[in-house]
Order: structure tokens, then C-alpha cells, then sequence
């Protein structure tokens, strides 16, 4: 005998002690538990470690009698198949990992197959040895059941795992067994299914009346996985047979595993939007509450004043947040997409009403706006420039400016914010235009980038905020214009050049605070401060203690960029196709109509370039002389970078869904900045050699 008989013992997969899991492993044990529910499983028994059973039937007649029992007197075939402690886990199912045989005939093949299995057991360990496990045997039980010849067979998800859905089912089956679908060797046919077995659809399409599955055994199956989420308290991933008679079979039920989050009902529409153009990268913690939470106050206000949204909404949802550290608007409070209900919107008469009061206070701000805008402006440059170098402060000093910096930031965005709703981009250009028209002009003096900011702070319109290092300017610029002075600025644009001129200075303030507090306690020093919160740091400056968990805390890494529009599910962002326009429609933001080849700002420049981002990062300000074309999956008509654009005559479209998927690098492109249509042309054929009769007969 090849298997050594008298270390298994043998448990029938009816019994009570069969869905113990310590004992038969999760296949057999799930199995077991189904069919003790009442489910349609098929006789079997389950070969165990005697260790695990000592009470049950052990060695080489026990085995040889369960065999006999289930085989029947004509030997008919048998399935062998493993059945792991690691596999069919509600976190990993370790499909395939294992061996399984079929068409077993005969004790001696019989016996081969279990030696087979678990052999396969010794296989896995060697690759991928469980952890604290020294014998790959340990975990091993091997399930054996009579070999069933499905007229029909298949795969059964209770749930779809790929959107999350669990008012879905999906269907995948061919004719004969499910392995041919497990082992991959044949497609099938894809159904997707209502819980209660209506279908929605099938891949490929079938007729009526050459269904593979018909209408009854699709809606038999769905009851099958109902009552299996029943039993196993969600969900199953099923692997199911029809017999010749038509009797419907379940093979196996485990956990669906890698289930894809999906958001709640009635969560938020996000997106970066048009506030990912001030903050393009990843944010620390302390960055996020020096500048989000100002951001989002004041994006607050001007939505109030405004009547845009009612006052408990905007007490309960902030507009601006962070995913993973990444900058995210509320899409639909800012605007930024049409409303879900526009029918429901039309008919109810609160936010007409709430409009109709806040018109009084918007048709005043109109007129008020400006000189408002001027008097904070003037306040914030007189401030700012009483302020002393940051090492001639004291400690207490430093943490004052920061503390008022944040305080200004609110009143600042909500001005600027209805600035660009209220007054237009105005006329006089945008700071980054000047600031390029600056440094076109004064970075061949040979000074430092420290040197030029110092000397021409609206430099700092190219940069994005941060505590760590900062940016490097743009190199060498060709000249784009003559710099004029940031007094000749719009308002909006003056605003916001306020904005980050304030930013810079808590950048600096914060810096020189670090380094105080890093000499007087090594935890605090280098990159550590950013890991902490506002409240955090303004307690240790009064003398607090230090966060305990500070040292286990780490700076967040660089993240991909978030998707144009998504909604939260467990913390993580599921993207989400805006509706209402076209494949490649966007939002026209001017300059025209423009041709050209898709690039995305790296490698060699094209000589007609069309750029296609994702965001509009103030980085990308030095790219835009001479494009054919600007276009982005985020943003707005009033980014400040889609106003520079249109300075400069590019066309552009912002809001285009996919555009950087869509239109890879190389790709012949019209851009139209009025109606924000964004085309792929095909490439003109290059011209043809004359043939040698054509150049006969020339």
C-alpha cells in the first residue's frame, strides 16, 4: 500500500464532527455543514491525521470499508480532492494550490490519488511554508466523494467581488464539469443575475432559445446561493453541477475573497477637483490641518453667503478633505458636476428659496467684494511684512504668526472663492503669468532660487506649498511677456497670491520651530514634526508631553493620484464615471481650437504638443507657451492654470473623464476650448512610393 493507512482515520462528512474545521479541514468542513443544512451535497468521507479524530475508524480496513461503501459494488469513480487548514479561508483560498484528481477507479488507484494529495500538501509547504507550522502535513485532510458526470457545471459568486455588489450574482458555466472553468481550459458562459435569479445579462449573448442555463435553473441557482448565504452568514463562492436528470449538485462553498469595497449608500461624490491645483502631492498631517481645514472654513462661507448649499449640510460635511493624504473636494457642493436629482431639484422649492435670500448679500458683495478684498490684502501684506526674520523670534512668537496664518487662510479662500464665482478672471493676467514673465527676465542674473523669491515673492505662484523641501523653480524661460507688478493683478488673482504668500510664511515659521524643538528632544527632530497634529505641536510648545505613539509614527509615502470622481468605501476611494457628457466631452475653458499629439510633460516634446494630465499642478505653469492643446481629467474654467491657458491661447478642456487612460502619449488630438470637446484623430498615411509602372509612365 502506498499510503501509509494507519496515520488516517476516517470521518463521514454527515456527522457533527465533520464541520469541525480543526479536524477536516475548510473544504470538507464547509461541505459538511452544508449538507447537514440540507443543502443538495453529495456523500463522501474525509481521511484525517488520527491525531484529530482518535475516537474515529482508523487504518487500512476502515479505509478500505469507506471506499467499498461509497464506490459501490461496480467501483464507480471516485474524486479525491484536498482539503486545507490554508485554503478556502475567508482571506485566502489558495484556489488550485493543491492537487485534486478525478475519475478515480479501483483501491489501488485510490490509493495513489490520496498520496497524490498529499504529497501536494508537502509541495506548498516547501513554497510557501505556513507560519509556525513544522509539519506540512499538519494541515492536510484529504475529501473523497463520488465522481458526479455534470450535464452542466459552473461557478457561482454570491456577490459580485470585482464592484463590490451584493444585490448581485455572477454566473460563470459550461456544459459538463465546473473544472473545465477552474482549470481555466474552457471560457464558458458569464451570467449576471438579481439575487432572486432574474437575469440581467450574459457574455457572449444567447439566444432565447439556445440558453445554455434556462430560466428555471438560473432561478434554481439563485435560491442555492441564498440559502447558502443562510447558512454560512454571507456570500459563497460555489462551484455547482446539474446531473442527467437535472438534479442541481454543490461541490464546494467558500468565503468570496478580495470582496471590492463599495460605498455606502448615500456617500459623497469626491474628487480632486479644482483644489488638487493648490495641493498636487501628498500632505502630512500637520500640512493638512495648517491649510485643508482653512481651505475647507472658508470654501464653507462663500457657499453659505452664496446660498449654494443649506447651512446643516454644510455644518455636517466638510468641503475639503484628504484620502491618504490627497487633497478631495465635495464634487457636487462646489458645482463641479451637475446634481443627481435635477428633476427633484427643479420641483423643490428650498434651494430656490435659500438662492432667493442670499441674493440680497450677493448682489451687495458684488459691489462690496473689491474693496473688502483690498482691505485683507492690505492687512496680510502689513502683517506679513512686520513680521521679523523667523530666528530673531522667540518660540512662542513663531507658533503666533503660524496660529494667525491659519486664522487669515478662512477669510482668504472664502474671498477669493466668490471673487472667481462673482467677479470673473477680470483682466490684468493671472500671478503665475507674471511670475514666468518674471523669471523669464531675471533668471539669467545668476542668482539663487532663495535669492529670486526673496527679491520676487510672486515667484512663489509656481510652487506648491509644503513644510518639507521646497520645490526647485523652473530652469531657463523664454521670454512670454514683461513683468508688471502684482499691484496690476484681478482680485481673485491677488487673492491667491495672499494665499500662498501666507503659506510660505508658516512653511518658514514651522521649519524654524522644528529645529528648536529638535535640539531639545531628538524625537522631534528632522521630518518628525510633520507627523503631528496642530493640536499636538501647540501642546508640546506649552510644555505637553509628546505624543506616545510619535516614534511608531511615519511620514505618508507618495500615493497615485486620485480618481476625477469617486465615492469612500472603508476609508478607500472607488472611482466612478460622471455621467451627462460624452467620451471625450469635458468642459470648454477657452483659447480656442487646437491639433495636436498627445503628451503628458515628459520625455521629448512634440512640436505640437498637446499636454494631458490628470490635475492642473501649478508645476506645470512653464509648460504652457507654445502647446497646441491643454487637457484634464480634474479642474475647473476658473483654475488658475486654465486661466493662465488662456492667456497664453491654449485651447483647453478640464473635466474630461479619463482623459490620461484615453489619450496616451503620441496620440493625434483637437482640442475645442469653447465646448470642451476633446477628439483622437487618426495619423495621416504617409505617402506612398511610385511603383516602377508609375514610374514608367511619368
Amino acid at each position: 500500500m502506498g499510503v501509509d493507512a494507519h496515520l488516517l482515520a476516517v470521518v463521514a462528512l454527515d456527522t457533527g464532527r465533520a464541520e469541525d474545521f480543526a479536524v477536516t479541514g475548510a473544504k470538507a468542513a464547509n461541505l459538511a455543514r452544508a449538507a447537514v443544512a440540507g443543502l443538495p451535497v453529495l456523500p463522501g468521507f474525509v481521511l484525517v491525521p488520527v491525531g484529530r479524530a482518535p475516537d474515529a475508524p482508523a487504518g487500512e480496513e476502515a479505509l478500505r470499508r469507506a471506499w467499498r461503501e461509497l464506490a459501490g459494488p461496480d467501483e464507480g469513480p471516485l474524486v479525491v480532492r484536498s482539503s486545507s487548514a490554508h485554503e478556502d479561508g475567508e482571506n485566502s483560498s489558495m484556489a488550485g494550490r493543491f492537487a485534486s484528481v478525478l475519475e478515480v477507479r479501483g483501491w489501488e488507484e485510490f490509493v495513489t490519488a490520496v498520496q497524490t494529495v498529499l504529497d501536494s500538501a508537502r509541495r506548498v509547504h516547501v513554497l510557501h511554508p505556513p507560519e509556525g507550522r513544522a509539519d506540512p502535513l499538519e494541515g492536510m485532510a484529504v475529501l473523497v466523494q463520488p465522481m458526479l458526470r455534470a450535464a452542466k457545471g459552473g461557478v457561482m459568486f454570491g456577490a459580485d467581488p470585482v464592484a463590490g455588489r451584493t444585490d448581485r450574482l455572477l454566473v460563470s458555466a459550461v456544459s459538463g464539469g465546473p473544472d473545465q472553468l477552474v482549470d481555466g481550459s474552457t471560457q464558458g458562459v458569464s451570467y449576471q443575475l438579481t439575487r432572486s435569479g432574474r437575469l440581467l445579462g450574459s457574455d457572449p449573448t444567447e439566444r432565447r432559445s439556445a440558453r445554455l442555463l434556462g430560466r428555471g435553473e438560473l432561478t434554481r441557482l439563485a435560491r442555492l446561493a441564498e440559502k447558502t448565504r443562510r447558512v454560512f452568514g454571507g456570500p459563497q463562492d460555489m462551484e455547482f453541477g446539474f446531473d442527467g436528470d437535472g438534479r442541481l449538485w454543490l461541490f464546494q462553498a467558500r468565503p468570496i475573497t478580495a470582496m471590492a469595497p463599495r460605498p455606502s449608500r448615500g456617500a459623497r461624490l469626491l474628487g480632486p477637483g479644482p483644489v488638487a491645483e493648490t495641493f498636487p502631492g501628498v500632505l502630512q498631517p500637520l500640512e493638512e490641518d495648517l491649510w485643508i481645514a482653512p481651505m475647507s472654513h472658508g470654501l464653507t462661507l462663500a457657499l453659505d453667503l452664496a446660498g449654494a448649499a443649506s447651512r446643516r449640510l454644510l455644518r455636517r460635511l466638510p468641503v475639503v478633505t484628504t484620502v491618504g493624504g490627497r487633497v478631495a473636494a465635495d464634487l457636487r457642493l462646489l458645482g463641479a458636476v451637475p446634481s443627481a436629482h435635477p428633476v427633484l431639484d427643479f420641483v423643490n422649492p428650498l434651494p430656490g428659496a435659500r438662492r432667493a435670500a442670499a441674493a440680497w448679500r450677493v448682489g451687495r458683495l458684488r459691489s462690496a467684494l473689491p474693496l473688502l478684498a483690498l482691505d485683507l490684502m492690505a492687512d496680510v501684506d502689513r502683517r506679513l511684512a512686520e513680521l521679523p526674520a523667523p530666528r530673531q523670534m522667540l518660540g512662542g512668537q513663531l507658533l503666533d504668526a503660524v496660529s494667525w496664518g491659519r486664522a487669515v487662510l478662512s477669510p482668504l479662500h472664502a474671498q477669493e472663492s466668490l471673487a472667481g464665482a462673482l467677479l470673473g478672471p477680470g483682466s490684468g493676467g493671472t500671478a503665475a503669468g507674471e511670475a514666468l514673465a518674471t523669471l523669464a527676465e531675471t533668471r539669467s542674473q545668476g542668482a539663487s532660487d532663495d535669492q529670486l523669491l526673496a527679491r520676487h515673492p510672486v515667484l512663489l505662484s509656481l510652487l506648491p506649498p509644503t513644510l518639507g523641501e521646497r520645490a526647485a523653480l523652473p530652469g531657463h524661460m523664454n521670454l512670454t511677456g514683461l513683468p508688471r507688478g502684482v499691484a496690476g493683478l484681478p482680485v481673485r488673482e491677488g487673492l491667491r497670491l495672499r494665499i500662498r504668500w501666507v503659506q510660505e510664511m508658516q512653511s518658514e515659521m514651522v521649519r524654524e520651530l522644528g529645529a528648536r524643538l529638535g535640539k531639545s528632544d531628538a524625537a522631534l527632530a528632522g521630518p518628525s514634526l510633520l507627523a503631528l497634529r496642530w493640536d499636538e505641536l501647540t501642546r508640546i510648545v506649552d510644555g505637553g508631553a509628546l505624543p506616545t505613539d510619535l516614534p511608531e509614527r511615519h511620514l505618508r509615502p507618495d500615493s497615485p493620484a486620485l480618481p476625477a470622481a469617486f465615492r469612500l468605501a472603508e476609508g478607500r476611494p472607488v472611482a466612478e464615471t460622471l455621467t451627462g457628457r460624452g467620451a471625450g466631452q469635458g468642459q470648454g475653458a477657452g483659447g480656442g481650437f487646437g491639433t495636436g499629439t498627445a503628451w503628458d510633460g515628459h520625455g521629448e516634446r512634440p512640436e505640437d504638443p498637446v499636454l494631458v494630465v490628470r490635475t492642473l499642478d501649478p508645476a506645470l505653469a512653464p509648460l504652457l507657451p507654445g502647446l497646441a492643446g491643454l487637457v484634464a481629467e480634474t479642474g475647473s474654467v476658473l483654475s488658475h492654470l486654465a486661466v493662465l491657458a488662456r492667456e497664453y491661447d491654449v485651447p483647453t478642456a478640464v473635466g474630461v473623464p479619463g482623459a490620461v487612460d484615453r489619450f496616451p502619449p503620441g496620440a493625434e488630438l483637437t482640442v475645442d476650448g469653447g465646448t470642451g470637446a476633446v477628439t483622437q484623430t487618426a495619423r495621416p498615411a504617409p505617402p506612398q512610393p511610385a511603383t516602377s509602372d508609375e514610374g514608367a509612365a511619368a
